[in-house]
């Protein structure tokens, strides 16, 4: 199968040098031109590689590693104008690595293919259980994105399950509602984030997570939200 890359880039002409290039090569590539267009890309399939820019519409570049990297551990290597060490330092901070524009088109492809083979390496190595259990019942199953509690299967709504996902795959990390409403909704603005609390209360009581004394989502006052499910 090929692999398939993700490219986030809102310049049309360096968009188009790199899509045409890579697809030469044999790599089959979605092509976004702005940072929340790459987020819901890269929700919407699976991907072996993503190639993003720094200085990015509605989310920049930084923030997009960040949304990837609650998620998954695909390689990422950010592209941008800006060359200073500082800068590469900082990017380096989300990406795996930092190709400063104007680049070869030699060394993209050699880095790009460089990253897909530790990927495949990583791959095979991880071989990550699809199930995941936690103390008080819980049984989440990513293949098939279901939960269960106590052997019997939760009724969840697609957005209960990405709030579900998000959370506890990043156990002990708390989610301002900005962040889980930008990643979850997509969408910049964060003047709805009482969507948030509503779904959250929702999850809650599918999981008959007392707000009190938690097992799985706690509220972090003034902060947002965490995952605190002791694993099994």
């Amino acid at each position: 199968m090929r692999e398939k890359l993700l490219l986030i880039e809102d310049d049309t002409a360096i968009g188009r040098i790199v899509k045409d290039t890579l697809e030469q090569e044999g790599y089959q590539i979605t092509w976004a031109t702005t940072g929340l267009e790459g987020i819901a890309d890269f929700q919407s399939d699976s991907f072996d590689l993503v190639l993003v820019d720094w200085m990015l519409p509605e989310m920049d570049g930084l923030t997009v590693c960040q949304n990837i990297r609650w998620e998954s551990e695909v390689p990422i290597l950010m592209m941008s104008a800006r060359n200073e060490e500082a800068d590469k330092v900082e990017g380096l901070q989300g990406a795996d690595d930092y190709i400063a524009k104007p680049f070869s088109l030699e060394e993209l492809k050699a880095r790009v293919a460089s990253h897909l083979r530790r990927w495949k390496r990583y791959n095979k190595q991880e071989a990550m259980g699809d199930i995941n259990t936690f103390s008080h019942g819980l049984k989440i199953d990513w293949q098939t994105e279901t939960a269960c509690l106590h052997n019997e299967e939760l009724t969840l709504t697609q957005k209960e399950f990405a709030l579900l996902k998000l959370l506890a795959k990043n156990p002990g990390q708390t989610f301002s509602k900005e962040e889980l409403y930008q990643h979850i909704w997509q969408q910049a603005s964060v003047d709805e984030t009482h969507t948030v609390t509503v779904h959250v209360k929702a999850l809650r009581e599918k999981l008959k997570d007392p707000v009190k004394t938690p097992h799985y989502i706690q509220t972090v006052w003034g902060k947002g939200y965490r995952f605190i499910g002791e694993p099994l």
